[in-house]
């Protein structure tokens, strides 16, 4: 093992501290000293790597709390630095100047784009895969684009695939993986079921016959219960079913026992069924499950709440048509009367082109409860000509400093939702906390 690069991540990181600041430069630098630092590490415990389009971060971050609830050492990059020089620095941060990971797991959360870097130089035991949806065409290109690039360093691959077995696009990955074990979660039909879907949708043809699949029901968008009527790929058996889905205290049934979850949505669900079947894999039970559900932090911009004298504040971060139109459906249900916020930006991180946000349902808010509508960020004018071609003919405003744009949220209701995209999820938190503490 190269000790200089890891020397360099060490001290490029503590001198990073000092000025409150992080992320993946530490690295970058130990890459650039020695290429192949990943692959001289060495691990007592098992790796385990997360990805997929949408709640990644938040598979990531349970799985992690759910070993350490079960008494075990965890190391992750829980800051989301996910890709190769931000998984870099993360583990030559928690690297001996040998090489060792003194951890009982490692737990990464894995850009889809960079699975081909990094599962082939770890000696990854599990690749958890929560779903595939079309995300920032300009980064991410096409989906069949991205799958191929994962499928790709499947044929050697040896350990457990965990995947989310309500979705054609991570089914298929078992079938280019012949020496790896597929582990499949799920949920069953529940009352929130739909035998048909109008959301945009990336699963609709078989990726064995390219015939069209035929669904028994639809959870959201493409995922639910398929099957293909010319060749038989279908839903497999899966091994961990959640039953009984409650969507009003976040609840559903999981081997005869009824679970909470810390957080909203049918998203959520998926979630949680994709950590229990990577922690029982490695022989951790359901009650650490709900040990982390009982202390578990709010992430930052997923349905994230602030809330003061009566006022509430809801902030969720949308950055694809899938994700958002599950953030519309939260939005949907909550019957008090409400502002919102629309904070569209286009740089590089979020995605250049924004033509997602005309496969995304703002129309399930256009009702009597919106008192009120505002469009913020560098795209603010194509978001308000969205508005005005789903019908909205409520108030609506253009407001291009993000801080006005909260507190006339704030005065037109007293609950409002904040979505905002990558670039300006952190300073739509800071506009809030700011308007909240006057």
């Amino acid at each position: 093992m190269s000790r200089l690069s890891i020397l360099g991540a060490k001290t490029s990181a503590g001198l990073l501290s000092l000025i409150g600041r992080g992320g993946s430069m530490p690295g970058s630098i130990a890459l650039k000293i020695d290429p192949n630092s990943l692959s001289r590490l060495k691990f007592r415990g098992p790796v385990i790597l997360v990805t997929g389009t949408n709640g990644k971060t938040s598979t990531a971050n349970m799985l992690s709390s759910v070993f350490e609830k079960a008494g075990r050492k965890v190391v992750t990059n829980r800051k989301g630095d996910n890709l190769k020089a931000g998984i870099t620095s993360a583990l030559l941060q928690a690297a001996k100047m040998n090489g060792e990971i003194d951890a009982d797991a490692v737990v990464l959360e894995v850009d889809e784009l960079n699975i081909r870097h990094v599962l082939p130089v770890l000696p990854v035991k599990a690749l958890v895969v929560n779903n595939f949806f079309r995300d920032q065409l300009d980064r991410a290109r096409e989906m069949e684009q991205l799958i191929d690039s994962i499928e790709g360093v499947l044929p050697e691959y040896h350990g457990l695939l965990v995947l989310n077995g309500n979705d054609p696009n991570t089914v298929r990955l078992a079938l280019k993986a012949p020496k790896a074990k597929a582990v499949y979660f799920g949920l069953a039909e529940n009352a929130y079921s739909k035998k048909t879907t109008n959301e945009a949708s990336e699963g609709k043809f078989c990726p064995v016959c390219g015939e069209r699949l035929e669904y028994d029901f639809y959870q959201y968008s493409h995922i639910g219960s398929f099957h293909c009527p010319k060749c038989g790929f279908k839903t497999p058996e899966l091994d961990v079913e959640l039953q009984d889905i409650n969507l009003d205290d976040q609840s559903f049934v999981f081997e005869n026992k009824k679970h909470k979850g810390p957080y909203e949505g049918l998203y959520s669900m998926y979630n949680y069924a994709g950590v229990l079947a990577a922690s029982q894999a490695f022989g951790v039970s359901a009650d650490a499950f709900d040990a982390m559900a009982r202390s578990a932090p709010q992430p930052a911009g997923r349905n994230e709440k602030f809330e003061k004298n009566g006022k509430s504040v809801i902030l969720n971060l949308v950055k694809n048509p899938t994700g958002a139109n599950e953030v519309m459906k939260v939005i949907e249900k909550d019957d008090r009367e409400k502002s919102i916020v629309i904070v569209l930006n286009d740089r590089e991180q979020d995605g250049t082109d924004v033509s997602w946000i005309y496969d995304t349902q703002f129309e399930k808010f256009m009702n009597d409860q919106t008192k009120k509508v505002i469009c913020t960020g560098l795209r603010a004018g194509d978001m308000a000509l969205r508005m005005y071609f789903g019908g909205y003919t409520g108030d609506m405003s253009i407001e291009h400093n993000l801080e006005q744009a909260a507190a006339q949220g704030l005065q037109a209701a007293d609950v409002v939702y904040v979505m905002a995209t990558y670039t300006a999820l952190l300073e739509s938190r800071k506009a809030i906390e700011k308007e909240m503490s006057l």
